[in-house]
């Protein structure tokens, strides 16, 4: 049992190991170079523009779930309100060019627009919903303020001028300060993906019980307890559809796999609570749901 636990946390970290990287530079870029103006104008009002925006970025940015969440925490950062990160959080893991383009060639055309207008759809309502919710905006960080003074010593060269202050601030904050707030998380999320995964048997449980409506039961569960990045659960998903699980169920699987990792769990409950992570579950969920079976209504 250990042996396939190392090998499947092996596998898991080589696989997100490039998103998150990305990820993390992208947050320390974002820190670094996006003037408060534009965030200002753009992406700090409440609003469905500001969700639009970001909820089109995240599904042409290249991040899985891992990836997303050092960006979102640097939006957090950054003063964006809750609406909007939680949109992102949603769109990012949940599709990319890359998995648009394998969905395409695997599930055909119409599956693929409607799982990206699915994922718009997704975006719009939780951000519109968090934007309802109750919570206390932080402060920008962009004047050189820090939120702790225990993190001045690192985070001293932050907007200084200078071409190597500048690199030094991006690479601090994207891999320094970022992976201080959340790396114990993505760390715990990674290894209880790779538990799961590595003792959870499948064998013919597709073919001899989850045929009908069982499998959207199915997809929901085995989705929020396993970890898929959005490009590499396209081919799972089409081996299930193909030995007998609903299309719509496969739908759900597709949204909810990458969309509620342990570590967006994990971080979510972290920054933001209990209450809002239980809002963005049952969000997620229902609405994965819904859209599940409108599409295999659809295709009848």
């Amino acid at each position: 049992m250990i042996l396939p636990f190392l090998e499947t946390l092996k596998d898991y970290i080589i696989d997100v190991a490039p998103s998150l990287a990305l990820g993390l530079f992208l947050s320390g870029l974002i820190h670094e170079f996006v003037p408060e103006a534009w965030m200002n104008r753009y992406l700090n009002r409440k609003g469905i523009l500001p969700i639009f925006y970001i909820t089109v970025a995240g599904i042409i940015l290249p991040l899985c779930c891992f990836g997303s969440l050092p960006v979102a925490i640097g939006f957090r950062k950054k003063g964006v309100p809750l609406g909007p990160i939680l949109a992102f959080l949603v769109a990012t893991p949940a599709t990319s060019v890359t998995a648009i383009l394998v969905t395409w060639r695997l599930m055909g055309i119409g599956f693929t627009l409607y799982l990206c207008l699915s994922v718009v759809l997704m975006g719009l309502v939780i951000g519109l919903i968090g934007n309802l919710l109750p919570f206390p905006p932080v402060e920008s960080t962009s004047d050189g303020c820090h939120m702790c003074e225990e993190d001045e010593h690192i985070n001293h060269h932050h907007h200084e001028k200078g071409i190597k202050n500048r690199v030094t601030s991006v690479l601090s904050f994207g891999f320094i300060d970022i992976p201080k707030e959340i790396g114990l998380e993505l760390t715990v999320g990674l290894i209880l993906a790779a538990v799961v995964a590595s003792i959870t048997p499948l064998g013919n449980l597709i073919q001899n019980y989850l045929v009908a409506g069982f499998g959207y039961l199915f997809a929901l569960i085995f989705g929020l307890i396993m970890y898929f990045c959005s490009t590499a659960s396209v081919p799972l998903v089409h081996a299930f559809v193909n030995q007998g699980l609903n299309i719509g169920a496969g739908l759900v699987l597709l949204l909810i796999g990458p969309i509620t990792s342990y570590g967006t769990i994990l971080v979510i409950r972290k920054e933001f609570g209990n209450k809002i992570l239980l809002v963005y579950l049952g969000v997620i969920c229902s609405l994965s749901l819904i859209l599940g079976y409108l599409f295999s209504v659809l295709i009848v």
